[in-house]
C-alpha cells in the first residue's frame, strides 16, 4: 500500500476496494468492463475489470461484496476467465445464463450496492434494480481510489475522414439526424457512443489501439448545430476546417453548464448506450429525456455506396495479404519451428505491406491445437505456444484499412501428414452451415436472430452446437464490432437493410482438443430476380480467401454447396490471384481448384 493505494505488485486489490466501499457506506459495488464510453473496446485507463479481476475478456462485469465477489462472461471467454481469475476470490458466472442481476437477487437483496454512473446505460440500472439490491451511485469510482499507477487517458488527434470515403457530407448527415429530431418534438440528443460522433462528422481517431476513434461525447440540436465535447488540442487546423463553424469543441468539463443550459428542453438519451451520468444530470438541469434508440445507429450500418465500395477494395488487398500468409503458412508449418505469436506477427507484416492499412482491426487469435477451442484466445509470452505439424491452427484477424474494415476466420492443417476424420467431418459441418446463411435470399423485415439457426442447422442435425453469435456488424473504417444488427440469438431484432455489413462465423469447439471457426465478411444486397410484390435481399460474400482444401470432406457436400465452394473460389482466384506473383500465385491456383 502507497498512501491508501494499492500498488501493482498488491495481491490485496479486492480487500483494498472492500476498505473503500466501506468507507463510502456501501456493502457492494459494481464493476464493468466498459469505460465512460460504454464501448467493446477500452483504453488502458479504462481497464478497471481487468487490474481488480485478472480477466482481460472484451465482455465481463464484476460485483463486489463484503463477504463474496463475481465475475460475469459470455460463452467466448469462460474458458479464458477460469484461467485469469483466482477461484478462492472470485466465483465465475455465465453472463447469459446466470445473470448479474439474478446473482444480486440471491445474494445482495436489500443491501446497498454502489455504482458509478459513468460506466453503466440506465437500462443495464434497470435490469439490476430488479434483482431487490439497493442501488446507490457513487460520486467517485472506488476501483480509482485505489488503482496507484492507473494510465492516462488517451490524447492521440482527432482526423478528418474523406468525404470519397464516406459518400456523405458531415453537414448532410447533420441535417438528417436533426431533420428526425424536429419531426419527432425534440430539441436535441445526446450522443454518447464515439462511433456515432465520428460518423456523424467524418472524424476518426487513435484513442484505441485496433478502433480508429477519437473518444468523444457530442450533443446535436435540432438545427444541426453540434458541440463536441474533448480535449480541443486534440483538433488540429485540419479537423477544425472540415468540421466547419457548425461545430464548436468544448473539453469535457464543459457538459454539466452545456446539458444544464437545456432546461425546459426535450432531450432524446439511448438508453443502451448512454451513461445514466447524462440522464440525471438533464433531470436536475430540468430537461425532459427521452429514452429512444441513438438516431446514428442505423444510418451508420447502412453503408454508403461509397464505403460499400472501399469495403471490397479493402478486402480484396486483404485478401492479397492473407493469401500470402496462406502461402507462407504451407511451407512452414510443417516443418515445425514456429509459435503462435510468431505467426500473428507474420500474418501482421503481410497486412502492413498492404496499402491504405492502418492496424489490426483487433488482436489476432492465432490459436493452435487445443488453444483454438478456446473462442477468443489471445497468446502471450506466457501461453505462447508451438504450432506442431499434424494438427489444427486457428487464425481469426482483421485489419483497419482507411477504406475499410475486415475480419477474417480460418481453420487450417499443419501437416504433412492426413488430417483425422472427426475433425474433417466437424470442419465440413461448419463449412456447410457457413455457406448457408450465405446463401440465404430472404424477404425485407428479416433480422439476424432469424437466420441465426440456419447457419446451425447442420451441426444440430449432428447434435453439436456453438456457445457464441453467428456473426456481427461491422463498421466502415470503424470497429469490428458493430451494432445494432447481428446474426444471434440473444440480438435484438434488428431488420436487415441494404448495405448492412455483417461477418458468418459459425464454429465448433471441443475443450482440450481443437477449434473450428470459418468466417466471411458478408453485405446485404438487393435480390432482384424474385418475382412477386415483396422485396427481397442476400448478401453479397465480401471476404476472399480459399478454405482449407485438407479439412474439406468433399463427399459429405451436396452437389449445390460443392458449387458454391468452387464459384467462390474461382472469384477468389480471379480477383486475388493477378495481384500475386511466382510460388504465391502458384498455391493460390491449388488452393482454388474445383473440388
Amino acid at each position: 500500500m502507497v498512501n491508501g493505494l494499492v500498488t501493482n505488485s498488491s495481491n490485496n486489490r479486492l480487500a483494498a476496494l472492500r476498505a473503500k466501499l466501506g468507507e463510502a457506506g456501501v456493502d457492494g459495488f459494481i464493476v464493468p468492463r466498459a469505460d465512460e464510453f460504454l464501448g467493446e473496446y477500452v483504453p488502458p485507463s479504462g481497464e478497471r475489470l481487468a487490474w481488480l479481476t485478472g480477466f482481460t475478456g472484451s465482455a465481463g462485469l464484476a460485483i463486489v461484496l463484503s463477504d463474496r465477489a463475481a465475475v460475469f462472461t459470455d460463452g467466448r471467454y469462460t474458458t479464458q476467465l477460469a484461467a485469469q481469475t483466482e477461484p478462492a476470490l472470485w466465483e465465475r458466472r455465465h453472463l447469459i445464463e446466470e445473470p448479474p442481476a439474478e446473482w444480486l437477487k440471491a445474494n445482495a437483496a436489500g443491501r446497498r450496492v454502489g455504482y458509478d454512473p459513468w460506466l453503466h446505460p440506465q437500462a443495464a440500472l434497470d435490469r439490476l434494480a430488479a434483482s431487490g439490491a439497493i442501488l446507490v451511485p457513487l460520486p467517485a469510482n472506488p476501483v480509482d481510489a485505489v488503482w496507484a499507477d492507473r494510465p492516462a487517458p488517451p490524447s492521440a488527434p482527432a482526423e478528418p475522414w474523406p468525404e470519397a470515403f464516406a459518400g456523405r457530407s458531415s453537414a448532410e448527415k447533420r441535417e438528417a439526424i436533426a431533420r428526425e429530431l424536429r419531426e419527432a418534438g425534440q430539441q436535441a440528443v445526446v450522443l454518447a457512443d464515439p462511433h456515432s460522433v465520428a460518423w456523424l462528422l467524418n472524424m476518426r481517431g487513435g484513442d484505441l489501439d485496433h478502433t480508429p476513434l477519437a473518444l468523444a461525447f457530442a450533443l446535436l440540436r435540432e438545427d444541426g448545430a453540434v458541440t463536441l465535447f474533448m480535449d480541443p488540442a486534440k483538433a488540429g487546423p485540419a479537423l477544425r476546417e472540415a468540421l466547419g463553424n457548425g461545430v464548436s469543441i468544448e473539453p469535457r468539463g464543459s457538459l454539466p453548464a452545456a446539458l444544464a443550459a437545456l432546461r425546459g428542453r426535450t432531450v432524446r438519451l439511448d438508453p443502451e448506450a448512454t451513461p445514466a451520468w447524462f440522464g440525471e444530470a438533464l433531470r436536475e438541469a430540468g430537461a425532459t429525456p427521452i429514452l429512444a434508440p441513438d438516431p446514428v445507429r442505423l444510418p451508420r450500418a447502412c453503408k454508403t455506396e461509397a464505403e460499400r465500395n472501399g469495403a471490397r477494395a479493402a478486402h480484396r488487398r486483404d485478401a492479397r495479404a492473407m493469401a500470402r500468409f496462406l502461402h507462407w503458412f504451407a511451407a512452414e508449418a510443417p516443418r515445425g519451428g514456429l509459435t503462435e505469436m510468431a505467426v500473428a506477427e507474420r500474418l501482421l507484416a503481410f497486412r502492413r505491406a498492404e496499402d491504405r492499412f492502418r492496424a489490426e482491426s483487433f488482436p489476432a487469435i492465432a490459436g493452435a491445437g487445443e488453444h483454438g477451442a478456446i473462442i477468443h484466445y489471445r497468446a502471450t509470452p506466457a501461453t505462447d505456444r508451438a504450432v506442431r505439424p499434424d494438427e489444427s491452427f486457428l487464425i481469426d484477424s482483421g485489419g483497419q484499412y482507411l477504406d475499410g474494415t475486415t475480419d477474417v476466420t480460418r481453420t487450417l492443417w499443419t501437416g504433412p501428414g492426413a488430417a483425422p476424420a472427426e475433425l474433417r467431418t466437424r470442419y465440413t459441418l461448419v463449412l456447410r452451415g457457413m455457406i448457408a446463411l450465405a446463401a440465404t435470399r430472404f424477404p425485407e423485415g428479416v433480422a439476424g436472430p432469424h437466420l441465426d439457426a440456419v447457419a446451425r442447422r447442420p451441426l444440430w442435425d449432428a447434435g453439436l452446437d456453438y456457445d457464441h453469435g453467428t456473426g456481427h456488424g461491422v463498421g466502415a473504417f470503424l470497429s469490428v464490432h458493430e451494432g445494432p444488427a447481428a446474426f444471434s440469438r440473444a440480438a435484438a431484432v434488428v431488420p436487415l437493410r441494404e448495405g448492412m455489413i455483417l461477418s458468418d462465423e459459425p464454429g465448433f469447439y471441443l475443450p482440450g482438443a481443437y477449434g473450428i471457426r470459418i468466417e466471411n465478411m458478408l453485405l446485404v444486397r438487393a435480390e432482384r430476380d424474385l418475382p412477386g410484390p415483396k422485396r427481397w435481399l442476400g448478401f453479397e460474400t465480401l471476404t476472399l480467401v480459399p478454405f482449407e482444401r485438407a479439412l474439406i470432406d468433399a463427399a459429405a457436400l451436396s452437389p449445390a454447396e460443392r458449387g458454391w465452394i468452387d464459384a467462390y473460389h474461382a472469384r477468389v482466384l480471379a480477383e486475388v490471384g493477378p495481384g500475386l506473383g511466382g510460388g504465391e500465385a502458384d498455391w493460390l491456383r491449388r488452393a482454388c481448384a474445383p473440388l
